[in-house]
C-alpha cells in the first residue's frame, strides 16, 4: 500500500518531457518532487507561476513564492511570474498537457467531486472547474477510500461534481486504474496488495485482467 509520497512517486512516472503540467492542491503537489532529472517540465501554478520545482528545504522558505494551496515552493532557473488572467488563459486555451488533481469522489464514467462537501465551510471552487473543463489529460491522485472505509470510486458521484466524464486515469493507495467506457481498468496494484483487495474496495464496476502487475516504485 502506498503513502501520499508512493502516489506521488507514481504520478511522476507519467509526466514526460516537454510537458507543461497544472498540479492541484494537496497530493499533486508532492509529484514535483519526483520527476526524473533527465526530462525537462514546466510545472504551472493557477495563482500564476510557470517553473515551479520541488519544496524548499526547512528553513530556505521564501514566503513570498507559494503555489495555489499557499505553500511555499522554489522555481526553476527561467520561471515566470503573471496575473490570474494570464495564467487562466493558459488554462483554458489548453496549453498544459497533464492536470493532475486531489479528489473526494470520481465516478466509474470518469466524473469528478473535488470542490465541495455540502454542510461545511470550504475555501471556494478556484480554478478546479476551469481545470477539469479545458485539460484533456486529468489524473487524480486520491485515497482509495475515506477515513470510514467506504470507496470513493463510485457508481456514481454523490458529492457536487466539478466536472463531467474527464477524468482519465486514477492512481490511489492501492491501484493504478484508467477510466474507461466500461468502468475503472485495473492496470496495477500497490505493493503488497492484493487484486481482491482492490476489489472489495472499489465500489463502481471494476474491470479485472489476468495477471495485474504490481506497481514499480523506486
Amino acid at each position: 500500500m502506498l503513502d501520499k509520497n508512493g502516489i506521488a512517486k507514481r504520478i511522476a512516472q507519467e509526466v514526460e518531457d516537454g510537458y507543461y503540467v497544472n498540479l492541484g492542491i494537496g497530493i499533486p503537489t508532492l509529484v514535483a518532487n519526483y520527476v526524473r532529472d533527465d526530462i525537462s517540465v514546466e510545472f504551472q501554478s493557477e495563482n500564476g507561476i510557470l517553473g515551479m520545482g520541488p519544496f524548499p528545504i526547512d528553513g530556505q522558505e521564501d514566503a513570498d513564492l507559494i503555489n495555489a494551496g499557499k505553500q511555499t515552493i522554489t522555481t526553476l532557473p527561467g520561471a515566470s511570474f503573471f496575473d490570474s488572467a494570464t495564467s487562466f488563459a493558459m488554462i483554458r486555451g489548453k496549453h498544459v498537457n497533464l492536470t493532475i488533481l486531489g479528489a473526494m469522489e470520481v465516478s466509474e464514467n470518469g466524473d469528478i467531486a473535488n470542490w465541495k462537501i455540502p454542510g461545511k465551510m470550504v475555501k471556494g471552487m478556484g480554478g478546479a472547474m476551469d481545470l477539469v473543463a479545458s485539460a484533456e489529460n486529468i489524473i487524480v491522485a486520491m485515497m482509495h477510500t475515506n477515513k470510514a472505509g467506504e470507496s470513493k470510486l463510485l457508481t456514481r458521484c454523490s458529492l457536487p461534481l466539478t466536472g463531467v466524464g474527464c477524468v482519465k486515469k486514477i492512481v490511489t493507495n492501492l491501484a493504478v486504474l484508467e477510466v474507461t467506457n466500461k468502468g475503472f481498468l485495473l492496470l496495477e496494484r500497490a505493493p503488497g496488495v492484493t487484486v481482491e483487495e482492490v476489489i472489495e474496495a472499489t465500489e463502481g464496476a471494476l474491470i479485472v485482467n489476468d495477471n495485474i502487475p504490481e506497481m514499480k516504485i523506486d
